[in-house]
């Protein structure tokens, strides 16, 4: 595993808010993302969309694709990896049930877009993206807008970051064929992981940790880019 970390030192939260100066094009966007994708859909919780209304998420994807940051669909990003939609970002957000103060690991930092989401919402993200150039450039990214609360690290997210652990929460933004059991092992009492899991046919799952074990729930089908690394080991 790399070890190589990208430390977000930046005092507080500034991406929390929408940016200063930004083109009215682009705020208009946004909020029309949030009305028609999330709003319409299922995305009830306030705290979720008011982050969704905050990140500037034409700041996540490469600049030749600003113009439909805001589209309902994934973007690439480079290196054969994507940014999700801004539902299912959403969507994997709100099943989290975040809290003030918590504490949430992500597996799979791509752009640093979901981070930053989380980081609008929980005390402390930590973020390990596989693909060492990703893990740079999002740490750089994170840090420049102001996300003070994310640290993302270069390295296989397959056994976490125990070091930082336990967990409230773990998002896994690609796809294991079964969820690692390092990651479970993670999860403080009452936690919730979020992940896409399986192969050709992929669903969404919720799994909480309870006093006696795991109780896991299937939500929708989904399409993530496979997870490499160890996690391929099981494949």
């Amino acid at each position: 595993m790399l070890h190589i970390a990208f430390m977000v030192l930046c005092a507080g939260r500034l991406g929390c808010a929408p940016p200063v100066g930004e083109d009215p094009v682009f705020t208009e966007r946004r909020e029309r993302m949030v009305r028609d994708q999330l709003e319409r859909r299922d995305i009830h919780d306030a705290r979720v969309l008011a982050a969704m209304r905050a990140v500037a998420r034409h700041l996540f994807v490469p600049a030749s694709l600003r113009h439909v940051a805001y589209d309902d669909g994934p973007l690439p990003i480079g290196h054969g990896q994507t940014i999700s939609q801004p539902y299912i970002v959403a969507l994997m957000t709100e099943l989290a049930h975040l809290e003030a103060g918590a504490r949430v690991l992500e597996v799979g930092t791509g752009s640093g877009y979901q981070a930053a989401v989380l980081a609008c919402l929980a005390s402390e993200v930590y973020s390990v993206e596989i693909v060492e150039p990703l893990a740079g450039v999002a740490g750089e990214r994170l840090r420049d807008l102001g996300y003070g609360n994310v640290t993302v690290r270069a390295g296989d997210g397959y056994r976490g970051w125990p070091e930082k652990g336990p967990f409230d929460a773990v998002l896994i933004t690609a796809a294991p064929r079964r969820i690692p059991q390092p990651l479970l092992d993670q999860l403080a009492p009452g936690g919730r992981l979020v992940a896409p899991v399986g192969a050709w046919e992929q669903d969404l799952v919720v799994v909480m940790r309870t006093d006696t074990g795991f109780v896991e729930r299937r939500i929708i089908p989904v399409r993530f880019v496979p997870m490499t690394g160890e996690s391929e080991r099981e494949r």
